[in-house]
């Protein structure tokens, strides 16, 4: 199987960093920090002007999990919607009922979308919340999904490795399937001989300074000594991770 590298971006620049550190395709979203939300339609467009590798942006209208209520879901459609009639490779979803299962219904509206219109349909880690990951899996190749993000139900990929090599070995004839979380430079090689996953994801992380960000009042979000930063793609960090995917 052909490696492949997604890099997680949440700006124009880290697109431009991720593309330029020879990434094979991008995961685009805004506020990272919250796991990734849907980015603005501005910033999605400009993205694909600058860039020429495949884009795939999330559709994840909130912070926190992924049981959704039926108005949240409509403005999930309307921005898959909009998203669709742009030169994306595809959306990354994932849409779970109360009890943490697939949620079907939901989830074949979208996958039905995306397909008529010619994108993949990307389901993220909302699959690593669900109770049962083979029947999940199972749902997700009966709904037609082309790919799932995943660490193996594990805070990271390294440590799910055993789940994502029986995820590979079972379903990966089936569905493609992506590991990430937590993967880097030093474990990529690892995660991919162990499980035979091809495909992985790295959001590089990094460091920028805004000096406006601290004044009377802060407006951080990092723990120290980041108080004044936001996260950013790493250009040496994404360009090491491509080689050491790649290469080994």
């Amino acid at each position: 199987m052909r490696k492949r590298v997604e890099i997680c971006c949440g700006s124009v620049e880290d697109a431009v960093t991720a593309e330029q550190a020879g990434a094979d395709r991008i995961e685009f979203n805004q506020a990272l920090y919250l796991g990734g939300l849907t980015p603005s339609i501005g910033s999605l467009k400009l993205v694909l002007e600058t860039v020429r590798i495949p884009v795939v942006p999330m559709v994840r209208p909130r912070a926190g999990g992924f049981s959704y209520t039926e108005t949240e879901f409509h403005v999930i459609m309307r921005d898959v919607e909009e998203m669709c009639a742009l030169p994306i490779a595809g959306v990354a979803f994932g849409c779970l009922d109360s009890e943490k299962r697939v949620d079907v219904k939901k989830n074949r509206l979208i996958v039905e979308k995306l397909h008529r219109h010619g994108k993949e349909a990307v389901f993220h880690r909302a699959f690593d919340v669900t109770p049962d990951p083979f029947e999940a899996m199972e749902t997700l190749i009966e709904l037609g999904v082309d790919r799932v993000l995943t660490s193996g139900q594990q805070p990271t990929a390294p440590v799910g490795t055993e789940l994502l090599k029986q995820l590979q070995q079972r379903f990966g004839h089936q569905i493609e399937i992506l590991a990430g979380g937590g993967v880097n430079a030093s474990n990529v090689q690892p995660l991919m001989q162990e499980t035979g996953i091809a495909q992985v994801h790295s959001s590089c992380r990094g460091w920028q300074t805004d000096p406006a960000t601290i004044g009377n009042v802060s407006f951080g979000y990092a723990e120290p000594p980041h108080e004044s930063d936001y996260e950013v793609v790493d250009s040496q960090t994404a360009a090491a991770f491509v080689r050491a995917a790649k290469n080994g």
